[in-house]
Parts: structure tokens; C-alpha cells; sequence
């Protein structure tokens, strides 16, 4: 009894709405952490209004730089829940006020870029609301650390080197306005990324949880899929429904699914297993390359996909040509998503995944044909590469299994979906 009730204390950090109750392994994302990406699922479908307001590469630019900012908050919370519970004490206040925060945050999304004699509200909100999240953060955080010393100094060593200083270089570039604006962002974007990877590189953070780190980033990859198909209805809002509308629909779903197949068929898992493998300093670099930086292509790679989606379905009807744009960020964006899926693959398993990094380059290949084809047919042929790159690894994995390995023998799989 008094093992049990000193291995409880262990984990209480203070009490009532000052506490923190620390995270152990098997811990699972919390109903909190859902509600607070709801909040993204609003940021994302903010994210891809911005780009379809300007159908140029300057808007997609634009909105990547805004996406990869937005991105910044949630990968601080899904490190801070992974570290105590996101349901409890002082951890559950932090993810409120960030659930808040973001929400007005996102709502400035549209605004956030500004004329240099512009009204400044909502570029000051985007930057203000950033700034103000990340010091709930790392407030949070350290509170939660409790006795680490080390874990502690590594929270105030990179966020005062990285996220601070990008804040600051988001309300210059607010106060500067348009056509430095976005470079100056796409500055406070990089530097941030880059810093937080030195800071963090050997250091001290803690993975608690892995099936909980996982599982959060499993469901906010699932959450941006939803953003495609709320691009197809966008897509057809103004459209007369008939034929080619549900077709075109049918066709936007089944891209979606395969872009959920290419990473919950056996990819997701394995890379969980993958990083389970280690332990320690290891561990922790791993699924910060692997959760933190990878993931960050394939949430940019669907949001662009539903760009795509979205802009060609305009042109459903009548077998009119989408044009240069909408097969740009149509293929740009699913082959971008099934690069980064290969990336993570080749982190955890030291593989090259020739089917989907050949599957990318196909696409981008084919964007000047997708381009003058109809849209129903620049849709079908971006969701048959997809469905061909599953059967390709079926089959090889199929192959893999009938190669005569012994029983026992160690397996080396040949695919991130077999």
C-alpha cells in the first residue's frame, strides 16, 4: 500500500488546478486534446480559404507559411500533454486558454497579411495570439516539468532562443505589411524550426507516453483529411447538381481514402513500433524527427491536396479543363503528402519506399497533362496512382512474405504498408 501511494504522489505535482498528474506509459490522448484540435480543424479550412482567395503561387506560399506557424502551437501542446495529462490541474487551464487562443487566432487567418497602409487588427491578432499561446506554454510546461531540473532548463533554453524571437518577428513583419510581410514570417518560420532542432538535439525532453504521442499525431493527420472532404463540398457549392458532380464528388472521397490508406494501413503502426524500439536520448530525437518535423509535410501535403480538390471541382461539370493551378496544387499536394509518408518511413526503417517517392515524381510529371485534361479525368488519374502505389506495395509485400524466410528469422519489411 505505501509503494502504491508513493508511486501515486510521484506523479501529482501540487494540487487542484495548480497540479499536474504526470504521464506514464499507455496514457491516451484525452478528450481536451480532441476539442483543442477542433480549433485546427477550423485553422486548416482557414489555411486553404486563404490560398483558393488568390489561385497563385504567392497564396500558397502565403498559406504554408501561416500552416507551419499554426503548426508551432500544436506540436508545444501535444509535447506538454504527453508530458501530464491534459485533463487535469494546471495542464487542463493551459490547454483552455490555448484552445481560446487559437480560435481567435485562427479566426484572423484570412486577415493576417496586410496592405502597408492596411488596417493592422487581424495581422496583429495572428501575432499577438502566437506570442500569448507560447507563454501559456511554457509557463504550463514548467510547472508540469515539477522536480526535472533538466527537463526544465531544456523548456526555458529553447523557448527562449526559438519561440520567442519568432513572435517578436511576427509583429515586425505586421507592422510592416505587404510585399515584405511574408518573407519576414517565412524568416520567423525557419528560424524557429531550425532553432528548435539544435535546442532540442541531444537534450533533455521527455516522451512519457509514446502511444499517446502517436496517436496524437495519427488523429490530426485524420483531422486535415477532413479538410478534404470539406474541400469537394466548397468545390460544388455553386455548381447544379447532376452527373458529373457525383462523379467528380466520388472521385475527391477516393482520393482522400487513399491518402488515409498510404498512412493508417500499417505505416502509422509501424512507425510507432519503430520508435518503441529505443529508448532514452534515441528515443526522444526519433519521434521528434519522425512526429514533430515529418509530419509537418503531410499536414502541408493535404492541406494543398484540398486545394487542389477544391479548385478542380469547379470545373466538374461540362468536361471543362481545371487549368494550370488547380493541377498544381492537386498533384503538388498528394505527392508532397505520399514524399513525406516515405520520409518517415526512411527514418524509422533506414528504406527507401521506391513505390511512393516514384509515385511523387509521377505526378508532379503529369501536372502540365492534368492541367488540359478534364477535371473528371485529372481527378481519376490522380486517384489511380494513388490506388496503383497501394496494390504496388500489396504486392510487394505479398512477395516479401513468400521469399523463404525461416521461421524466427528477423524481418525486414519491404514496405511502410505491408
Amino acid at each position: 500500500m505505501s509503494t502504491t501511494r508513493a508511486g501515486l504522489s510521484s506523479r501529482i505535482l501540487g494540487a487542484g488546478l495548480l497540479g499536474a498528474e504526470t504521464s506514464r506509459e499507455g496514457d491516451r490522448a484525452t478528450t481536451l486534446e480532441l476539442f483543442f484540435d477542433l480549433v485546427y480543424a477550423f485553422a486548416f479550412t482557414q489555411v486553404t480559404a486563404l490560398m483558393v482567395h488568390h489561385e497563385t503561387a504567392g497564396g500558397v506560399v502565403q498559406g504554408l507559411v501561416i500552416l507551419l506557424l499554426l503548426w508551432g502551437p500544436w506540436a508545444s501542446f501535444a509535447w506538454l500533454a504527453n508530458q501530464a495529462h491534459g485533463d487535469r490541474g494546471v495542464v487542463r487551464v493551459g490547454m483552455i486558454a490555448a484552445t481560446l487562443i487559437m480560435f481567435f487566432a485562427s479566426l484572423a487567418v484570412p486577415t493576417a497579411y496586410r496592405a502597408p497602409d492596411g488596417p493592422v487588427l487581424g495581422t496583429l491578432l495572428f501575432a499577438v495570439s502566437f506570442f500569448l499561446v507560447q507563454i501559456v506554454h511554457m509557463v504550463v510546461y514548467l510547472i508540469a516539468a515539477g522536480s526535472d531540473t533538466a527537463l526544465r532548463r531544456q523548456i526555458i533554453i529553447t523557448e527562449s532562443s526559438a519561440l520567442l524571437p519568432a513572435a517578436a518577428l511576427l509583429l515586425i513583419g505586421g507592422l510592416v505589411g505587404s510585399p515584405f510581410q511574408v518573407w519576414i514570417w517565412l524568416v520567423a518560420v525557419v528560424f524557429q524550426w531550425v532553432m528548435i532542432y539544435v535546442t532540442s538535439n541531444g537534450g533533455n525532453w521527455r516522451i512519457n507516453s509514446l502511444a499517446h504521442f502517436a496517436e496524437r499525431h495519427g488523429l490530426v493527420v485524420l483531422l486535415a483529411l477532413g479538410e478534404s472532404i470539406v474541400a469537394i463540398g466548397s468545390g460544388v457549392a455553386r455548381v447544379p447538381l447532376g452527373a458529373s458532380v457525383l462523379l467528380g464528388s466520388g472521385l475527391g472521397i477516393g482520393i482522400g481514402i487513399a491518402l488515409w490508406w498510404a498512412y493508417f494501413h500499417h505505416l502509422a503502426s509501424k512507425t510507432e513500433h519503430a520508435v518503441g524500439r529505443r529508448s532514452g536520448v534515441e528515443r526522444t530525437g526519433m519521434a521528434t524527427e519522425v512526429y514533430t518535423y515529418l509530419h509537418m509535410p503531410l499536414i502541408a501535403g493535404i492541406v494543398i491536396a484540398a486545394l487542389g480538390v477544391e479548385t478542380t471541382m469547379r470545373h466538374v461539370s461540362g468536361f471543362a479543363t481545371p487549368g494550370l493551378f488547380p493541377a498544381f496544387a492537386l498533384a503538388g499536394g498528394v505527392a508532397l503528402y505520399l514524399a513525406g509518408t516515405g520520409f518517415v518511413w526512411l527514418r524509422v526503417s533506414g528504406e527507401w519506399s521506391l513505390p511512393r517517392f516514384g509515385a511523387a515524381v509521377l505526378l508532379l510529371v503529369l501536372i502540365p497533362v492534368l492541367a488540359i485534361i478534364p477535371a473528371l479525368v485529372a481527378l481519376g488519374v490522380v486517384l489511380l496512382i494513388a490506388v496503383a502505389l497501394a496494390a504496388a506495395e500489396g504486392l510487394l509485400g505479398q512477395r516479401a512474405k513468400l521469399g523463404g524466410k525461416k521461421p524466427g528469422a528477423a524481418v525486414s519489411p519491404a514496405s511502410p504498408a505491408e
